[in-house]
């Protein structure tokens, strides 16, 4: 496939800029791929989709502040310093973007807080925007997270012009966010409210957790016509032994197994057997879904409406079959859904 086949128009007044009033009272667009059927719904109607023995999968990674302001030495210039990962957590080592990225060479020395709390020294060029940084830090490492959580912020997509409130710290997290260490929110799973989490579970329906860590890579522009050339930049994952059980169980059992988002079904689709069970896992993945491409795991998945040309929008096509998926699209345009991070949701059967 080529990425000329994902492109569409995307009206701007679509694109979702706030969350719902309520998380589960965002829309849903149930889309039944045996017959092709299209639904209009309530995303908590997933309640009457799922019951005794089905299992969800949630990635439960944790967003944390990443988006930091600083000062370069010298000139005072404000510098924006997006933490992507950290490097070696002795050393205060953390790989981070900085923007705008020409002013910052190695040896410069930027200043954060008010009265210089922070300091930290560039020490390496890793792409063009990319740097290494070494936080000059007195404290201990639980002192340090703490500064660098306070000196954060939540790091909403560039996209929303706004700054990001009080209300986005809660809202740009799911319910169920345990692990931190992912600079940008599993949006699927912002549509869970506890209250619907526990009516599922009612019913029946088991929990599996994995851990995928998003990183910036997820959002990367795909720059090739021919999409066996893309690069995913790699991201951290977890899934332990207790999980597998849960989710291979209900393969066994031929119930539904729904993956809530991309970055759980790449987790999943990262470790599977090839009889297609799902096994322990710690690493790293950069795996790339397009069409065409074989489910090992899944056989239903909850997501968002995904942006023109993404590697997310490809995955869903790769899931819901190319054809009926841009009819699903050109729909959701029509009925005018929410886009991205705080958009509609989409139930693919």
């Amino acid at each position: 496939m080529k990425l000329s086949q994902f492109k569409f128009n995307l009206p701007k007044e679509l694109i979702a800029e706030t969350p719902a009033a309520n998380r589960d009272e965002a829309r849903l667009m149930v889309i039944d791929r045996k017959s092709g059927k299209i639904e209009h719904k309530k995303f908590k109607d997933v309640l009457n989709y799922f019951g005794e023995g089905d299992c969800m999968i949630l990635n439960d990674t944790k967003v944390f502040p990443a988006r930091m302001y600083g000062n370069k030495e010298k000139t005072g210039a404000k510098i924006e310093v997006f933490l992507l990962r950290e490097l070696n957590a002795e050393s205060r080592l953390w790989d981070v973007l900085v923007d705008p990225a020409r002013k910052i060479r190695i040896g410069n020395k930027l200043y954060f807080g008010d009265d210089d709390t922070l300091v930290a020294e560039v020490i390496d060029n890793t792409t063009s925007r990319g740097r290494t940084l070494r936080f000059l830090f007195d404290g201990s490492y639980e002192e340090f997270r703490k500064t660098l959580n306070d000196m954060g912020e939540t790091p909403l997509p560039k996209y929303i012009k706004r700054a990001p409130t009080e209300d986005d710290k809660e809202r740009y997290q799911t319910v169920y966010a345990k692990k931190e260490g992912a600079v940008a929110a599993p949006t699927a799973g912002l549509h869970f409210s506890r209250e619907l989490l526990k009516r599922l579970e009612l019913k029946g329906v088991n929990y599996a957790n994995v851990t995928l860590h998003v990183g910036l890579g997820t959002f990367r522009t795909v720059e090739v016509e021919d999409l066996t050339k893309h690069k995913m930049d790699s991201e951290q994952v977890i899934i332990e032994e207790a999980d597998c059980s849960i989710i291979n169980k209900a393969r066994q059992n031929k119930n539904k197994v729904c993956a809530i988002g991309t970055t759980t079904m790449r987790a999943i689709e990262t470790s599977v057997s090839t009889d297609g069970f799902v096994k322990p896992y710690s690493g790293w993945t950069n795996k790339f879904i397009f069409p065409p491409y074989d489910f090992s795991v899944a056989n239903c998945m909850i997501t968002n409406f995904h942006t023109p040309e993404s590697t997310l929008l490809m995955m869903v096509f790769a899931f819901g079959g190319y054809d009926l998926m841009l009819k699903a699209y050109k729909e959701a345009i029509k009925e005018k859904y929410r886009f991205y991070t705080y958009g509609d949701a989409m139930l693919i059967l």
